[in-house]
């Protein structure tokens, strides 16, 4: 169940890295220049790319059959929300509504993030994950090595607030965004292997 503050978001980009094709998906706050980063699997950032560029498949993925079960259900996803971060997991939920009841249903970020992307549901992200793991803008130098599909802003490296744990917490972030890839997911191999994430 979702507690306290919740922050509206948007998916910003789908990133890869050049170093270990390890992918990231990264959430925009809607009403600051603040960015959410979340490790995924090679399956689940393409799943999430093939949805926000609206690329045509001939068989449903995992991702559309469950929005498919979910509608022929006569139910609806009303949003998905990013709750907790736990010894560096993510964790997420599903907030359905069927039969005038709202269920919610424990899930991977990465899954609900990627049904969202196909049913235009809203974004949630809770105020303690973002203020512990979100990461701002650089506004004053342009740095040429970062680009994604929506070119936003580079990233800054620092976060909005510092402290010992969250700055140990996020330096595995801050050496992915330092070893982008300049190319989106377009040319990612298609034998990656799905691999869980957090």
């Amino acid at each position: 169940m979702s507690n306290g503050k919740m922050i509206e978001v948007i998916i910003d980009s789908v990133r890869v890295s050049l170093t270990n094709q390890q992918r990231i998906v990264v959430l925009r706050d809607i009403n600051a220049e603040r960015y959410l980063p979340i490790w995924i699997g090679p399956y689940e950032a393409e799943s999430i790319t093939i949805a926000l560029q609206e690329i045509e498949v001939s068989r449903p993925q995992t991702h559309d059959l469950l929005k498919n079960i979910i509608n022929s259900l006569n139910a609806r996803l009303l949003r998905v929300e990013v709750l907790s971060l736990r010894d560096d997991v993510f964790y997420g939920n599903l907030v359905v509504e069927i039969n005038d009841m709202t269920i919610e249903i424990d899930s991977r970020p990465s899954d609900a993030l990627a049904l969202a992307a196909r049913t235009h549901s809203k974004i949630l992200v809770s105020e303690e994950v973002m203020d512990s793991a979100g990461i701002i803008p650089e506004t004053d130098i342009q740095d040429q090595t970062e680009v994604d599909q929506s070119q936003t802003q580079p990233f800054n490296k620092e976060k909005e607030t510092v402290d010992e744990e969250s700055e140990e917490r996020l330096s595995i972030f801050k050496d992915f965004l330092g070893k982008l890839d300049v190319d989106s997911l377009d040319d990612s191999d298609e034998e990656d292997s799905p691999s869980q994430d957090e």
